[in-house]
């Protein structure tokens, strides 16, 4: 059983998050610049066994695909094509950043650190990895 690896896609910057082998506990990896992420992604799975791949599909309160949809949808395609070994599934990443915000704020990380942008879309992925872990899409999978 390969792992989960989990995307916080972004227009500058995305989070990634990944499981442990059993599938058990979702971690944050990093962030890198989204122009290097794709060469990033096929790293990882090169060096290590990956069967899902999960995106946060940007959704808007109303249910409606947000506006960076237009940027996402185009990569998930690329991504279905280049791995057609792992599922690349979408999960619902509303609130993951404001989440992400409580988290560090709860964990007693400084206002300065808190502002590291990176750093809230690291623990986004994570979340978003998380959610999709604890949810009934993925135990039916």
């Amino acid at each position: 059983m390969g792992r989960i690896l989990a995307i916080d896609y972004g227009l500058k910057r995305t989070g990634l998050a990944v499981s442990d082998p059993l599938r058990i506990i979702a971690g944050g990896l990093e962030t890198v610049p989204t122009a290097e992420l794709e060469r990033w992604i096929a790293r990882y799975t090169a060096a290590n066994a990956v069967d899902i791949i999960v995106v946060g599909k940007p959704t808007q309160m109303n249910g409606e695909p947000s506006q960076s949809w237009a940027a996402i949808e185009p990569f998930v395609e690329r991504l279905r094509k280049q791995y057609p070994a792992c599922q690349v599934v979408l999960h619902d990443e509303r609130f993951t950043s404001v989440i992400a915000h409580r988290a560090m704020i709860d964990g007693g990380m400084k206002k300065m650190a808190r502002r590291d942008k990176a750093v809230v879309d690291k623990i986004s992925a994570t979340i978003i990895l998380q959610s999709f872990m604890d949810s009934l899409q993925y135990k039916q999978m």
